[in-house]
């Protein structure tokens, strides 16, 4: 017979995800006061020090003052990042073909299948992009 019964099995879990869970919203408001490009540096300081010195009352702190732009902030972050992408692949697929790279027509078309494969070039760019190699 074991000293763990089965719902000391089920509290322990549920400690460890809580914990898991903190650790992972402190790691997000950290990362949320250093992305801040509104906030100055003494600001971010200040924060910084609140929420590792005082980690619960400076994270709940956090959550109430700045929690609503948060996710405004991300989403921002976030659409930074997808249209830089997109510019990226914009610009690799409307290069010339062998700029550099040493490679044909048919090299740069099966990349370009590829990249709408994926999601990543819509018909219309694909299109366009497959004229300009083609033209070329």
């Amino acid at each position: 017979m074991t000293d763990f019964p089965l719902l000391n099995l089920f509290l322990t879990m549920l400690w460890f995800f809580i914990w898991i869970l903190w650790l992972m919203l402190l790691f997000r408001i950290i990362a949320d006061i250093f992305r801040d490009d509104s906030m100055g540096g003494w600001g971010k300081t200040g924060w910084t020090v609140f929420v590792c010195l005082l980690p619960f009352l400076g994270v709940f702190v956090y959550l109430v003052a700045r929690g609503r732009d948060m996710g405004e902030r991300e989403l921002r972050h976030a659409r930074r990042q997808e249209e830089a992408f997109r510019s990226y692949v914009r610009e690799a697929a409307e290069s010339p073909p062998g700029g550099g790279a040493g490679t044909g027509h048919a090299d740069e078309l099966a990349k370009l299948a590829g990249l709408r494969e994926q999601g990543d070039l819509t018909a219309e760019e694909y299109e366009r992009a497959k004229t300009r190699v083609l033209a070329g």
